[in-house]
């Protein structure tokens, strides 16, 4: 390979004259030679030991350069990479962590690990980050760098970490804003940013987001037309339930156990004026939570009431069709439940008391009023 014996000989001479000047015009030899030609493995490996040498003998100006060149090489040396991703100098760093797709995960995390914020700025740019990473950007970094990865649409998000954004979001309508633009946003998480968001914030995702709002009141103020069924209010049985559970709660016996024991019988007038009674949501609200086929807002009502599974896996039972759920819907429904988080789930059941007067009061009877 003759470009390669070029560039030993230059290299030799760079060493033997010992100046600043030949040592970088050997490194941009190499350089050049690298970019232009097309190597074996082995060869691409021997650049990267002639130009790590020099690299580590020039100054922060031509590192800086080096990396701007190295950051657009598909074939750049690993080791070069490497040392150019972990410099403490940010303008050598930066442009090898936004651009280089010759970062694997490992040098990401150990720079996302160990760096300061502008690292994880540069980091946070890249056109496509995994979740193990993103992990380290919103929990180390600041506001810039949080901001950045929740408007940056390559990042992929864990839903831990998406959960960390909810929380780094309280009061910094910005970040709440850009988190709820996000396409990947469940709705259990677009339903905790929500709850927790500004007036201002609500009003522009309503404006971005229309479809995700009008699913979230639908499932708060939407009346429940054809679920008004054998356990509607409607039924004489309804209101002898109505007058008992009332008189619990008034008493201060209303609680887990005896929402469970009603759940157990089969005895959905109980269970849906109980749950009314406890969250202070309508029953039209708990009547369609409980039959809904998406279980997601029964599941996120009982962490909020701080209900066992046990008592939970009850309610699904008494919602599901014919009482039945198979085995992985059930897993599923654990597997969800389990993630959850009380605190979350409480600010979740306040933005539904929130919306409640504003669809619910013309959509329940006037009768059902009058349990709150």
């Amino acid at each position: 390979m003759n470009g390669a014996t070029t560039l030993l000989q230059d290299l030799d001479d760079a060493i033997a004259r010992g100046t600043d000047e030949s040592r970088t015009k050997a490194l941009w030899h190499a350089t050049d030679i690298l970019i232009t030609g097309r190597y074996s493995d082995d060869e691409i490996s021997m650049f990267g030991e002639v130009i790590g040498r020099l690299a580590d003998e020039i100054e922060v100006a031509a590192r800086a350069q080096l990396s701007e060149l190295m950051s657009a090489c598909d074939h750049a040396p690993l080791n070069v990479i490497e040392k150019l991703a972990l410099d403490d100098e940010i303008d050598v760093a930066g442009p090898v962590l936004r651009d280089s797709n010759r970062l694997d995960e490992k040098m990401l995390l150990e720079s996302a690990m160990t760096k300061g914020q502008s690292h994880l700025l540069a980091i946070a740019q890249r056109k496509s980050i995994g979740e193990a990473v993103t992990d380290v950007l919103v929990k180390r970094g600041d506001q810039e760098v949080v901001t950045s990865v929740a408007r940056n649409e390559g990042a992929r998000f864990s839903g831990s970490g998406l959960l960390h954004m909810v929380r780094r979001a309280e009061g910094d309508s910005i970040l709440a804003e850009q988190l709820g633009l996000r396409k990947d946003v469940p709705r259990h998480i677009f339903q905790q940013l929500i709850s927790k968001a500004s007036e201002d914030v609500r009003r522009r995702l309503e404006q971005e987001r229309p479809e995700m709002m009008a699913q979230l009141q639908s499932s708060v103020t939407e009346v429940t037309g054809d679920l008004q069924s054998k356990f509607g209010p409607s039924s004489r049985s309804y209101f002898v339930a109505k007058r008992v559970v009332t008189t619990q709660y008034r008493q201060g016996n209303l609680n887990q156990a005896s929402i469970s024991n009603y759940a157990r019988q089969h005895r959905f007038d109980e269970v849906q004026i109980g749950l009314s009674l406890l969250s202070s949501l309508p029953v039209d609200v708990i009547e369609r939570a409980m039959m809904d086929r998406n279980r997601e807002m029964i599941l996120v009502l009982c962490k909020a009431l701080d209900f066992s599974w046990d008592t939970t896996m009850s309610l699904l039972f008494l919602g599901a069709k014919d009482h039945l759920i198979t085995a992985r819907e059930l897993h599923d429904n654990e597997r969800d439940f389990g993630k959850l988080k009380v605190e979350t789930s409480r600010s979740v059941l306040k933005f539904y008391q929130s919306r409640k007067t504003a669809g619910a009061d013309a959509g329940r009877q006037p009768e059902l009023q009058q349990v709150h």
